[in-house]
């Protein structure tokens, strides 16, 4: 088995950030999504992947390479224009040949894995399974109906009655059946080739298409506050560990992580946090959800739940809470007393009430 990963599209819903960056490299706990998602493929056995990229296509070259350091084969596949996940498998048809795969939304977090998915799929003989999970609303999902056995019966993209509360959550796991599918369907109304038609036809050529329900923890990463989210679940899943140095007038409560080449002075550390490598923590109270990049720098300052990027610096700023801080911006205090929020994107500078 193959897996083919999608890392293209704008992530418009996370703009600013994604004007610089693409938006499967923004951290959770201090790690890409794209990483996260990687090593859960990895997990599964499967070790060739392809990853579909667009216009960020080149950074997501640098930041993850040619895989080997996670025990990964990858090879870039480049989508000119966002035009459906069903073209992505299109596009990539001569690089998964006629083998089973894995499709993977590089902007998914499933934190439990799929390897019980993987291997359910592996022993059912079918012709596709398509993880699902329970939502509140699934009006903003493709909506997975199934008969008494776990077969879907229909898919239905963002339905506005939807007839069940089943989402599909962006992993599937496909034979080479669907490539038949994707080349007889024809782009939907927003000019996309859906997955969820080629889908639907393969359901309706008899083919078999089960539905696995999602036990674990998933979020789709495609907002600021889902990556927020994202970052408290996966910070409270690390273990304790300081590498880090930290001086006698720091006090640490719960699960704290200090990366090699970061130190913390006169500070209170509440986990879960992490602290990445070479950043300095100064007369600060940090945590808890928080996660302090590489190279940040935050002084006098009090952060809670939040992710503060690569190089961001914080001076001052008594209360802030639930903000994402860019790369390299600066954030500093002005006169005022109530907390601050902010999404603030690259290189952006600052000034907020202390």
């Amino acid at each position: 088995m193959k897996a083919l990963v999608l890392s293209g599209g704008t992530g418009s819903r996370l703009r600013p950030f994604t004007y610089s960056t693409a938006k499967q490299l923004l951290p959770v706990a201090n790690k890409p999504v794209l990483r996260h998602c990687l090593e859960k493929i990895r997990e599964t056995g499967v070790s060739e992947v392809g990853i579909i990229v667009g216009d960020h296509g080149d950074q997501i070259r640098a930041a993850i390479g040619d895989g080997a350091d996670l025990g990964l084969e990858i090879t870039y596949i480049r989508q000119q224009a966002p035009l459906g996940l069903a073209h992505c498998i299109a596009i990539a048809a001569g690089f998964l040949g006629d083998e089973n795969f894995v499709m993977y939304l590089g902007d998914n977090i499933l934190a439990d894995g799929i390897v019980a998915a993987a291997e359910t799929f592996r022993a059912s003989g079918c012709d596709a399974t398509v993880l699902v999970a329970g939502v509140p609303d699934p009006r903003a999902y493709g909506v997975a109906e199934l008969d008494a056995d776990g077969r879907i019966l229909r898919l239905v993209e963002k339905p506005p009655e939807p007839k069940s509360d089943l989402a599909v959550i962006g992993v599937y796991f496909f034979t080479a059946a669907i490539h038949r599918s994707v080349a007889a369907i024809r782009p939907s109304g927003r000019g996309e080739l859906e997955i969820t038609d080629a889908i639907q036809h393969l359901l309706d050529s008899g083919g078999t298409v089960l539905a696995e329900k999602y036990q674990g923890y998933w979020q789709d990463t495609g907002r600021p506050e889902d990556l927020l989210d994202c970052n408290r679940e996966l910070l409270a899943r690390l273990g304790p560990r300081i590498d880090g140095e930290i001086d006698a007038e720091t006090s640490v409560e719960g699960s704290v992580v200090i990366e090699a080449g970061a130190k913390v002075i006169r500070s209170r550390l509440v986990g879960p946090l992490v602290v990445g490598a070479g950043s300095v923590i100064s007369d600060s109270a940090i945590g808890p959800g928080v996660a302090v990049g590489r190279e940040c720098v935050v002084s006098g300052a009090g952060v809670t739940d939040s992710i503060l990027l690569e190089g961001a610096a914080v001076d001052s700023v008594p209360a802030l809470r639930h903000s994402i801080i860019g790369r390299w911006a600066k954030l500093s205090a002005a006169d005022g007393t109530r907390p601050s929020r902010l999404i603030v994107g690259d290189h952006a500078q600052a000034e907020v009430a202390t």
